[in-house]
């Protein structure tokens, strides 16, 4: 059967190339999200500051729940600090040296209040200077109001031995002289400034806690071993750099998330296009398979060499595929790089086993592909087998339409849940919708489609000549062939729309609600972080009044049977004094009653979660300590606040910068409110629009992009592998049209018919595929059936198609026509 199969694929390389095709393409996309995965465990950039460290020993990031089955473990925003007194039990391993270091926000500030530093700097202890190793270039070891500073920011700062600086920590900046300039070999990603150990101590607010241990002279498995009660992580080798910088930490969780969300969305399209372009080579070859029944063979056999066919095209492709998908995954952390989601620096790890494991899924999905389509060719009657080939059958099974109703329901039922589920959930569940109803739609296209070319056909039929009678019989005798062209534009079309459309009303939605809730007149903010000092300067300002407002994280747990869920949710910390600054339409007791110790849920959160005021909720911080605070409000502006509202007090404690994110102001005269900014570098009093960051939105939608697009450009090769071959296996028609006397025009003009049908089906299906999730999302989120966004990129969305499908036919069609007719009638199918 090998050996046949193989023939038979030599034999119509041409019939199988659209397979390929689908197969490659689809293993690539699939490969490239298993080594984004990968990364994200084992990918980062080289280790700098600890370079010279062994192992290093940093706080447990990683948030476990009691009991259940936790479906995906979550990360901690922030870095937890560790208590000091782990290295005096590091240090008791034999030949291990452990050695503190203490980590805080520093910046050197020039006359004018910039920063001149071009990279993050941060401060640290000078013991902590041996573990890159840095070593003294000039000068000696910092003293109380002294400084080292690194030979990169010494240079920037024009500043030498003995000079003083600047420093901005989380107060107003502090003269410090330079003692000393340390270098370090490599190139460095931050700029690092050293103080003495109390002054260290002292800047960094937390007594009795570091930021990490660096140990030397000890394996990890030693370390492991002595802390394994302690809930620290320790890592080693290139784990080293996840520790000692925030944005490669946060990367390697993000990509881990992002890499399985958007592959689960690549397998499902990869799958659907896979088994439309498979079912549409089986499709073509019916006459063939059909002779093959007539002259002796068994459906077992016909189904055997299928699937002998499909898997060699589909390991020949896989593989290829495979090693395509290390360029697609370059080519994907460049385009995150380029928005913001990862470092520039980032290194992907690349493996064998994303590799073999898109293989695998290839070769999976065509195989079950290839059963699916085998079916009916397989069970076609010996003796009816030559006559059915003939002429396509009209209708499809009962088990097919049976299964593509079912997920049409299914879908629709999807579409209602953003009216009870708002946020990024919500428009998730809206394209899941759109691609549920998208299959379903495939699923019973000859049918649907059949339906509307009965009404279409006769009206083409009479106002478009020879052509046009020409192309009604087409599409009326050939629904199925018709469904099979309509399928994967539908699909662009569906796809792009929901997609683009489901951010900006969210968008939209966070922007409306945040013009809502914040009513203070002014916001105090600063890219690097508001010292929590300013807000209680603010506050004795004569006629004003000031709340800090701290933007965070919490993780959640919840439990569901015998599995735990864990999530991250975004909230926010404020003042008691709030009240008059914010409206967060409240539902139950007040934000007066705000302090330490206390949380206001959302109403929806507080509905799932079945918390009441007075009630206790537990949950993470952004550090992952974990909380249990009494419940004093509940409120409906989850968009614009999240799920949880903290204590400024509270939110702040558990960051590494220790700062607020702005100050909200109710203030007359900003002149007073001007004085106090002038005094820290980097403050600006501006207008309230600004409370609320929008950055981390517009880095989610660029990202969002940045995965469809990919996608789409998935679905468009698709397309025109779909519509060409469609199109190319009507070469023997075209030629019996011309042997009858029907002109080349005549045939040119009949396939322009079909197109533009083609077209036409796919707009409205697809439009009415995106309509419905997108219109209930907008009710949902913005009180609006029409969704938020520029009109133009709906209209670009369909003219793409469009043009795809016109040139994709319209190429193919001229291709077919430049054999004779003579030549071609008498060709293969």
């Amino acid at each position: 059967m090998l050996s046949l199969a193989w023939q038979t694929v030599k034999a119509r390389t041409s019939g199988f190339i659209g397979a390929f095709v689908a197969i490659l393409c689809g293993t690539a996309l699939v490969a490239a999200c298993g080594i984004l995965m990968e990364s994200g465990f084992r990918g980062g950039v080289p280790t700098q500051r600890y370079a010279a460290a062994d192992v290093v020993v940093t706080g447990d990031r990683i948030v476990r729940p009691d009991g259940g089955d936790v479906l995906a473990f979550e990360h901690a925003a922030e870095q937890p600090s560790i208590p000091a007194a782990l290295a005096a039990k590091i240090a008791a391993v034999p030949g291990a040296r452990a050695v503190p270091e203490q980590t805080f926000p520093a910046v050197v500030v020039g006359q004018d209040g910039q920063p001149l530093a071009s990279k993050p700097s941060f401060g640290h202890n000078w013991d902590s200077a041996v573990l890159a190793p840095f070593t003294l270039k000039e000068g000696t070891a910092p003293q109380a109001n002294e400084v080292v500073l690194d030979s990169g920011l010494a240079a920037e700062a024009g500043a030498g031995v003995g000079a003083q600086v600047r420093i901005m920590t989380r107060s107003v900046p502090e003269t410090y002289r330079v003692a000393g300039i340390a270098d370090a070999a490599g190139r460095a990603r931050q700029a690092s400034l050293f103080f003495s150990e109390t002054k260290a101590a002292e800047l960094a607010g937390r007594p009795d806690r570091v930021s990490a241990i660096g140990v030397l002279g000890a394996d990890a498995g030693r370390i492991e071993s002595v802390l394994a009660n302690d809930h620290v992580t320790v890592s080693s080798g290139a784990d080293r750099s996840a520790a000692e910088f925030e944005d490669v930490s946060q990367t390697k969780s993000l990509l881990a998330i992002l890499a399985g969300s958007f592959g689960g969305y690549a397998v499902l399209v990869a799958i659907f296009v896979v088994a439309s372009t498979l079912a549409l080579t089986v499709e073509q070859r019916r006459r063939e398979f059909a002779l093959l029944r007539a002259v002796g063979a068994t459906p077992r056999q016909i189904r055997r060499l299928i699937g002998v066919e499909t898997t060699v095209v589909s390991v020949i492709a896989g593989v290829l595929g495979s090693l395509l998908g290390i360029l697609v995954g370059h080519g994907l952390r460049d385009a995150f790089a380029r928005i913001g989601v990862v470092p520039d620096d980032f290194a992907l790890s690349i493996s064998p086993i994303p590799l073999v494991a898109a293989l695998v899924i290839g070769v999976a999905a065509a195989r079950v592909a290839a059963w699916s389509a085998s079916r009916r060719p397989s069970s076609i009657n010996p003796v009816e087998a030559l006559g059915e080939a003939a002429v396509q059958k009209r209708d499809v099974g009962g088990v097919r339409l049976a299964i593509g109703w079912v997920l049409i329901a299914i879908g629709l039922g999807a579409t209602t849940v953003p009216l009870f589920l708002g946020g990024q959930l919500g428009a998730a569940m809206s394209v899941m919708a759109a691609l549920v109803l998208i299959i379903g739609l495939s699923l019973t296209g000859p049918r649907v489609i059949g339906a509307a070319v009965r009404v279409i056909a006769p009206v083409l039929a009479r106002s478009a000549g020879v052509s046009g009678y020409l192309a009604s019989a087409n599409v009326l005798r050939n629904s199925r062939r018709l469904a099979a062209a309509v399928t994967p534009l539908m699909l662009a079309i569906g796809f792009a729309v929901v997609n683009f459309y489901s951010q900006t009303t969210l968008t939209a939605a966070v922007q409306q609600q945040t013009e809502q809730s914040i009513t203070a007149d002014h916001v105090i903010t600063s890219i690097t972080g508001v010292p929590a000092e300013v807000a209680e300067a603010a506050k004795q300002v004569p006629g004003v009044t000031a709340t800090s407002l701290v933007r965070t994280q919490v993780i959640t747990a919840s439990k569901t049977g015998d599995s735990v869920e864990v999530q991250s949710r975004p909230a926010n910390g404020l003042d008691s004094t709030a009240s008059g600054m914010v409206d967060l339409d409240v539902v139950s007791g007040s934000l007066d009653d705000l302090r330490t110790g206390t949380v206001a849920l959302s109403a929806s959160h507080a509905s799932w979660e079945d918390k009441k005021v007075g009630d206790e909720v537990e949950f993470w911080y952004a550090d992952g300590q974990r909380a249990k605070l009494k419940v004093v409000a509940t409120y409906r502006h989850d968009l614009a606040f999240g799920d949880y509202v903290l204590s400024a007090a509270d939110a702040r404690a558990h960051t590494n910068a220790g700062m607020d994110s702005a100050v909200l102001v109710k203030a007359a005269d900003t002149t007073a409110l001007d004085a106090l900014a002038g005094r820290y570098p980097g403050l600006q009093v501006t207008e309230r629009v600004a409370a609320q960051d929008r950055s981390q939105e517009r880095t989610q939608f660029l990202l969002n992009l940045v995965a469809v697009g990919v996608i789409l450009g998935y679905v468009a090769i698709s397309v025109s592998n779909t519509l060409v071959m469609s199109t190319a296996a009507r070469r023997r028609e075209f030629a019996l049209l011309r042997l009858v006397g029907t002109g080349r025009r005549q045939i040119v003009r009949m396939m322009r018919t079909e197109a533009l049908l083609t077209v036409g089906l796919a707009a409205v299906l697809g439009s009415l595929v995106a309509a419905v999730p997108l219109g209930v999302l907008s009710i949902g989120l913005i009180g609006n059936p029409l969704p938020a966004g520029p009109i133009g990129v709906y209209l670009g969305a369909l003219a793409g198609a469009a043009l795809l499908g016109l040139v994709s036919i319209a190429v193919s069609t001229r291709l077919s026509l430049r054999a004779k007719p003579i030549d071609a009638i008498g060709s293969r199918e």
